[in-house]
């Protein structure tokens, strides 16, 4: 529980009783220490938002001008020294997309995200998610399947958006997915909760998630595993914000997992989503 559900709490008229004065000045207390505690996380959103976006510009700078030298535009490289800059763009590339995560985040928390709802074909951002992890996928001999139901028409929504909740739960998948393993990408038509919407699912044959912590990897900045020797490293934002994304489309996410038996994510998307 955060400072301000902790003060929202202390509103509840029972708990005003008893403290030595009335509860008219206890209630007045807890309205100012609630407004004061919002306008503090408003900052810590801001100055987050403030942040990420001033170190995008130089990482950019950083990676082009890598990739000019591993272009071979100021002059051929050995071998080493191709690897060693590669290593650079690829360095850069992974802090730039947590930066973006934070930068997503931090807006989300200020609820300054918004939709920018376009017709799409649910199928192209499926393909498209495999396409763009297609070096990872080889590099650990993994297959990715992609099935979508002939019912599923198309939607109406934030592609951009429904793109980035899908590359987290692709590049989850791919992490936590033994060499020669699978993966799965399916979308069908469902009744979700009164909404004619569409149902994705990112389905691997990995190491599972145990079911006492099917909730916590979707609190901002958990790790399963948080020892510093972890294999797996990243903000902790990326289902948060996958979380964040698909309720705003008026959505749900949730997964479905064992140890040892793969992981099933699941999340919805109305077919009209409201702006």
């Amino acid at each position: 529980m955060n400072q301000v559900d902790q003060a929202r709490e202390s509103l509840v008229p029972g708990t005003l009783q008893g403290r030595g004065g009335p509860v008219e000045e206890q209630l007045r207390l807890a309205l100012e220490q609630l407004a004061e505690l919002r306008a503090r996380e408003a900052l810590q959103s801001q100055f987050l938002a403030n942040i990420s976006h001033d170190l995008r510009t130089p990482l950019t700078a950083v990676i082009t001008h890598a990739e000019i030298l591993r272009d071979g535009i100021l002059g051929e490289l050995t071998p080493a020294q191709l690897e060693s800059v590669r290593g650079i763009i690829n360095g850069g590339r992974q802090l730039l997309g947590q930066v973006g995560e934070i930068l997503t985040y931090a807006r989300g928390s200020a609820n300054q995200l918004s939709l920018d709802v376009t017709p799409f074909v649910i199928r192209e951002v499926l393909e498209e998610a495999r396409t763009l992890n297609a070096s990872l996928l080889a590099k650990k001999r993994l297959t990715a399947r992609v099935e979508v139901h002939p019912d599923v028409p198309p939607v109406r929504a934030d592609r951009e958006k429904v793109a980035h909740v899908l590359a987290n739960l692709v590049g989850n998948a791919i992490d936590f997915t033994p060499a020669d393993g699978n993966l799965w990408l399916r979308a069908s038509r469902i009744d979700d909760r009164g909404r004619d919407s569409v149902l994705v699912e990112v389905a691997d044959s990995g190491v599972g998630i145990a079911p006492e912590h099917h909730e916590l990897i979707f609190q901002e900045f958990a790790q399963v595993d948080s020892t510093p020797s972890r294999s797996h490293h990243g903000t902790g934002l990326g289902l948060t914000i996958a979380r964040k994304l698909v309720e705003l489309h008026g959505g749900r996410i949730w997964v479905e997992s064992e140890i040892g038996d793969g992981s099933r994510f699941f999340f919805t998307i109305p077919i009209e989503a409201v702006e």
